[in-house]
């Protein structure tokens, strides 16, 4: 490869990375605030602060949109996590399945691009397998770490949760538990993003040059 070429390459990763840390940047922001959160155990209803990491997945690829997914995966644990009370079993669970895995998970987001007829289908299906992996790496901790708090749960859930104590107990009510407790925020989540992101989607890949992803 001789210089101009080196050059190139070089400018176009530097123009990555600025980029990156920008859209990174931005979810950072839109998951501070505005934030809807209404659970007791953490979770909470953003305004599709995880689209940047997606559209970096979308543009760049999934290395560029794992690594991404992983700084704010580590700004969220930052500002998100307190290991007070927890036995070091549990921490590692949480840094683990709340944290690192679940949104480094964001960073697939862009797996269908270049596989479906509409880029609005190929962002929305990405967004939606994104998050629903962030979701089950959520149910991992949720059943784990969360799942003493199941019976409490229910028996402030009226009738409902009066069935499920009925019909439920042990590891099979944590299991149900960390689902429904998880979906209540993550379903949401994920629609509200899929959405936005399939309304965006003609502008996903402004300003960058058509070859395929990484």
């Amino acid at each position: 490869m001789d210089e101009s070429k080196r050059e190139s390459k070089r400018n176009e990763t530097l123009r990555i990375i600025v980029e990156c840390a920008m859209l990174v940047a931005l979810s950072c922001v839109l998951s501070i605030f505005p934030k809807f959160k209404f659970l007791p155990y953490g979770g909470s209803i953003t305004v599709c602060s995880m689209l940047p990491v997606i559209l970096i997945s979308y543009r760049r690829g999934l290395k560029w949109g794992l690594l991404s997914g992983l700084v704010f995966a580590l700004f969220q644990m930052m500002t998100g996590f307190s290991s007070a009370g927890f036995s070091a079993f549990a921490i590692a669970m949480v840094v683990l399945f709340d944290y690192l895995i679940a949104f480094t998970l964001v960073g697939l987001g862009g797996l269908f691009r270049g596989k479906l007829a509409k880029s609005s289908s190929e962002l929305a299906l990405g967004s939606l397998l994104a998050l629903g992996l962030r979701y089950l790496s959520h149910v991992v901790s949720g059943y784990f770490v969360w799942g003493e708090y199941a019976e409490w749960f229910f028996s402030e859930a009226g009738e409902f949760g009066a069935g499920v104590l009925e019909g439920f107990s042990g590891n099979a009510l944590a299991l149900i538990y960390s689902l429904i407790y998880n979906a209540s925020y993550m379903l949401p989540e994920m629609l509200i993003t899929a959405l936005v992101a399939a309304l965006i989607s003609k502008y996903a890949l402004y300003n960058l040059k058509t070859e395929a992803a990484d």
